[in-house]
């Protein structure tokens, strides 16, 4: 397994469909996972550092594992399956380890609240890289900050709120 951090939030402009592009911690392979509008807001509101009053699903789920007393020891991205990505939340309580089958998104989501490190296969890294270029934005996730499309963290998240179901499909090479 290969540790990932995210590298950044994007939008396929083809579809208007939310991207998270995972790269490699030592390397430079990047994994785009496209996702849907509430986890990007999600993982940007995390990257941002945005706090709510009352807790969010990430941040409760985060709470109750925490509350159970468990820890959350790892995310791994472990295959795709007809463009469908799955992951595991790895989480130990005493002795005990186990592991729940959960979606790429939910499961960063989660590991960047409870500061846990995430991983891919290699083989994922080497058949579903791309380069980042211009076939996705990138986006500085930081709050009030203009990113390089103009939008600031919050009009970012406003704009994933919008999107449609029908608004999303494939990436295009």
């Amino acid at each position: 397994m290969v540790e990932v951090v995210v590298k950044s939030l994007g939008l396929d402009r083809s579809s208007s469909t939310p991207v998270v592009i995972l790269e490699e911690k030592e390397g430079e392979r990047v994994l785009p996972i496209w996702i849907g509008p509430s986890e990007a807001s999600a993982i940007a509101m995390e990257l941002a550092g945005m706090k709510f009053s009352r807790p969010l699903t990430h941040d409760l789920f985060a709470t109750v594992v925490g509350g159970l007393g468990g820890t959350l020891q790892r995310v791994q991205i472990t295959r795709v399956v007809e463009n469908t990505y799955y992951a595991e939340l790895i989480i130990q309580r005493d002795d005990e380890i186990f592991s729940v089958d959960a979606r790429p998104s939910d499961s960063i989501a989660i590991a960047l609240r409870m500061d846990a490190p995430i991983y891919t296969g290699d083989s994922l890294l080497e058949t579903t890289s791309i380069e980042v270029s211009e076939s996705t934005e990138e986006f500085a996730v930081e709050p009030d900050a203009e990113t390089p499309g103009g939008l600031t963290a919050d009009e970012l998240s406003e704009h994933l709120r919008r999107l449609h179901p029908e608004d999303f499909g494939r990436f295009s090479m």
